[in-house]
């Protein structure tokens, strides 16, 4: 069962910033002290394909505990192969591993044709049994904020008539379903009709949704992008946020100039707040996984274990700005 990948729409990309020198730190360089580990309730999660590194379910495993992650994507297409014997020894091996999951991609084609679409939801209710029988219980997906035929609310219409057919199903595994909103104007302003590209657009999707599983897969990069706030992040709940990836944006470019596959890894440049950002999904009692979804060239020519460090460095590196002191706008 494939999984539809933003990367796909974005392989055109310029050259992207390169990398700075974090990609050589060691694995033993990059753990976190324990007296300076930030009080916080979600995870430090790995998602390889996030970061170019073709790793399959064991090998992600692996990695998120080799370099200190405290979560790890799960795999619908693999976890649904796996006998209930082989699943045991993989939920054994995460917990040796003081490893648990993150949240899955859903696997389910709903932007193309109807025959697509109805082709995949068909396998939907294996994949999410087996989700739920290895214990996971986020899942979610990202929205294309353009299309070149459907006008706005042809393509909002069908959107909701899909994804809530998906959340149904979801919800009798105990599934919970995130909708990334994608937030540069360069992407929703490309093609002939604009689509939900913000926070408040997408509220009113998981309205019309009427289910009461759905709700957000949060970007710093599209919450940046979308011109939104700490306000904005503070209209939402714990349990509104399925799952939340974390960027960086490249410096001197203005925020309708830039490019959405062409980001930084978390603190690379300190252009996007990620203090407020982050301290904001703390205030708020977030529990779920974070992890960086950078679409960077330089991140994504490295071999799989540096690449994997430099991620986990990145994101320890915001993690610290979890702090006692925040005082809601700036660092005390």
């Amino acid at each position: 069962m494939r999984l539809t990948s933003r990367r796909s729409f974005l392989s055109t990309a310029a050259q992207l910033t390169v990398l700075p020198t974090i990609a050589a730190t060691t694995a033993s360089e990059i753990l976190f002290a324990a007296d300076k580990a930030p009080v916080r309730k979600f995870t430090l999660d790995l998602r390889c394909g996030s970061i170019g590194v073709g790793a399959d379910q064991q090998r992600a495993i692996e990695l998120a505990q080799r370099f200190g992650f405290e979560s790890v994507n799960a795999e619908p297409g693999y976890l649904v192969k796996l006998s209930d014997s082989e699943l045991a020894d993989l939920q054994a091996e995460l917990a040796a591993k003081s490893l648990v999951w993150g949240a899955a991609g859903l696997p389910v084609e709903f932007r193309k044709d109807d025959q697509s679409f109805l082709d995949d939801l068909k396998q939907l209710p294996a994949q999410a049994a087996a989700l739920q029988k290895a214990g996971v219980d986020r899942i979610g997906t990202w929205l294309m904020p353009r299309h070149d035929s459907l006008t706005y609310v042809e393509n909002f219409r069908r959107h909701a008539r899909r994804l809530s057919g998906c959340c149904r199903i979801l919800a009798d595994y105990g599934l919970r379903f995130g909708m990334e909103y994608v937030g540069p104007k360069t992407l929703w302003a490309s093609s002939r009709h604009s689509f939900i590209h913000t926070m408040a657009e997408t509220k009113e999707l998981i309205s019309e949704m009427n289910v009461t599983n759905a709700g957000f897969i949060l970007d710093s990069w599209h919450w940046y992008t979308a011109h939104e706030t700490v306000d904005d992040l503070k209209t939402l709940s714990n349990k509104d946020i399925i799952a939340c990836d974390l960027n960086d944006a490249p410096v001197g470019i203005e925020i309708d100039e830039q490019l959405d596959n062409q980001r930084e890894l978390p603190c690379a440049t300190g252009v996007i707040d990620l203090a407020a950002f982050l301290n904001t999904l703390a205030e708020i009692g977030y529990d779920g996984p974070i992890r960086a979804e950078p679409f960077n060239k330089a991140l994504n020519q490295m071999d799989d274990e540096p690449a994997v460090a430099a991620t986990a460095a990145a994101m320890k590196k915001a993690f610290t700005l979890v702090e006692d002191g925040w005082d809601g706008n700036t660092r005390k």
